[in-house]
């Protein structure tokens, strides 16, 4: 996503790839979200600094919302049958009259430094507009 109009293209609308990019990152990738053998599986993590992550996904005809942060995620069926899921590898059943609420995984430091970028990649220094 362009977050500053350096293209002067912004007027032509949304980039969808940037928008897939960024659904990748947060459900696969933040939320964990796996599809094991039909069975859909959580490994929810959350980076410091990030304190809630909350998606609604469309499951087999029902309306699934997680809602994650630092000490928990939590399971609610919106609407639909019964859905079994695995959070950390362990199975449960979350229905729409009992959600379930499990514990959040802290997230490891980071080891080592900040990335660098390779030599002459860096990107421009811009100074802030007034």
């Amino acid at each position: 996503m362009d977050l500053e109009d350096l293209e002067h293209n912004t007027r032509d609308g949304l980039h969808a790839a940037s928008l897939a990019g960024t659904w990748i990152a947060l459900v696969p990738g933040l939320a964990g979200l796996r599809d094991h053998d039909g069975t859909l599986a959580f490994a929810p993590r959350l980076p410091a600094g990030i304190t809630r992550l909350a998606i609604t996904l469309s499951v087999r005809g029902r309306r699934l919302r997680v809602e994650i942060t630092p000490g928990t995620t939590s399971y609610r069926l919106l609407d639909g049958g019964p859905l079994r899921l695995l959070h950390d590898g362990t199975p449960f059943t979350v229905t729409c009259t009992h959600p379930v609420i499990r514990p959040t995984t802290a997230t490891p430091e980071p080891t080592g430094g900040a990335p660098t970028q390779p030599r002459g990649r860096a990107p421009a220094h811009r100074r802030p507009r007034p």
